[in-house]
């Protein structure tokens, strides 16, 4: 059964921290409408997450205090497994394709392409209001397309807001 989706859903405002860098990013989600696993309580379901980002390297070709920003445009399905009415706790994991506008090297880490993947870990709560509160975990990394790939970690703190 294919996925089908909604007109947009949800909007998010992230920012995010790694050594050495930072970004600030905004999304578009639209849901699934599907479920898996489906219990009295909980199911797995899902969303496509479309982001517009701006990275600030603080250790641009790792000088002290040389700084670099650049863009980011990134789209990833994710999955959510939640309670039935869509509030309170959930965890989600995703993986999705990110093209940068430039190339990453910062602090002794160089990403060699513009395209990468980033895929993370996280966990939340939806509040009665719709409002999503959550913190995820992100990795950055051409998967070995082209070396050097020393990929790229942050920490997001993420709102969001369901219509």
């Amino acid at each position: 059964m294919p996925l089908t989706c909604s007109a947009v859903d949800t909007v998010s405002i992230e920012v995010a921290r790694g050594p050495q860098s930072s970004q600030v990013r905004a999304g578009l989600q639209w849901d699934w409408n599907r479920r898996w696993l489906e219990s009295d309580k909980a199911y797995l379901g899902g969303y496509w997450d479309l982001t517009l980002a701006e990275w600030r390297e603080r250790k641009y070709q790792n000088v002290e205090g040389a700084s670099k920003n650049f863009g980011d445009i990134g789209l990833t399905p994710v999955l959510r497994y939640q309670r039935l009415g869509r509030t309170g706790f959930y965890a989600e994991a995703g993986i999705g394709a990110h093209f940068l506008s430039d190339l990453y090297d910062n602090d002794g880490r160089q990403l060699s392409t513009r395209f990468e993947f980033g895929d993370h870990l996280g966990a939340g709560y939806i509040f009665e209001n719709h409002l999503d509160l959550g913190l995820k975990f992100q990795h950055f990394s051409n998967g070995g397309i082209k070396e050097p790939n020393g990929g790229v970690n942050f920490t997001v703190l993420r709102a969001s807001y369901r219509f």
